[in-house]
């Protein structure tokens, strides 16, 4: 796929939408190349609160405008709103996926997911010097404080990809299948997923419960 595509908006990834491009230049603040990524990643990171209780089943929690509209989003639209704020300052950005097993996973959010096998977890990647570099900026630092997990940090240079164990040495987060990048959220190839490994979480039964991991 040629590197434009990595340039233009999405369906999702709404990098012309006023309110991203405000956001993505105040974050930014004038930098350029690495440091503009860097100072997004935490933009995003800590200034959009995460919650996995959201319908997946709706085209619109997956929207980066939403999510930051709402201050709010799980893995997906973080990553979509990170690749949408780089795409803006013309940092050329996509939207990456996995499988994984959370460890950590709260018997509630396990229950609603039909296991702790998460589907479709989503990361960002942004070209920058050195070539194609993962950044996760889902789990805002106050949830990480609260849950005694490492939050994630990036440099622009390293992979930031979620850790293994936890501050307390417990297991965290194991990548057990990656699905590669995307120019844009697959929403389609997502929700056929959900839909066989959990229904539940196309329904508004997660609205119901508060933001946890």
């Amino acid at each position: 796929m040629d590197q434009d595509s990595y340039l233009r908006p999405g369906r999702f990834i709404e990098s012309d939408d006023p309110a991203i491009v405000a956001f993505a230049h105040a974050a930014a603040g004038g930098r350029r190349g690495r440091d503009a990524a860097t100072a997004l990643y935490y933009a995003v990171r800590d200034g959009i609160r995460y919650s996995p209780y959201r319908n997946f089943g709706r085209p619109e929690s997956y929207s980066a405008k939403a999510c930051l509209d709402q201050k709010l989003g799980f893995c997906v639209p973080k990553a979509a709103l990170l690749a949408a704020c780089a795409r803006t300052v013309d940092l050329p950005a996509r939207v990456g996926f996995a499988d994984v097993r959370n460890h950590l996973s709260t018997p509630r959010l396990t229950e609603l997911n039909g296991g702790d096998v998460f589907y479709w977890h989503a990361y960002t990647e942004l070209l920058l010097e050195d070539g194609w570099v993962k950044a996760t900026p889902a789990f805002d630092l106050a949830l990480c404080e609260r849950f005694g997990v490492k939050p994630l940090e990036f440099d622009g240079r390293s992979d930031s990809v979620f850790h293994p164990f936890d501050a307390r040495n417990r297991r965290h987060m194991e990548y057990v299948n990656d699905r590669g990048p995307f120019a844009d959220v697959p929403f389609d190839a997502i929700v056929a997923t959900l839909g066989e490994t959990s229904p539940r979480l196309l329904t508004d039964e997660p609205l119901s419960h508060n933001p946890v991991m």
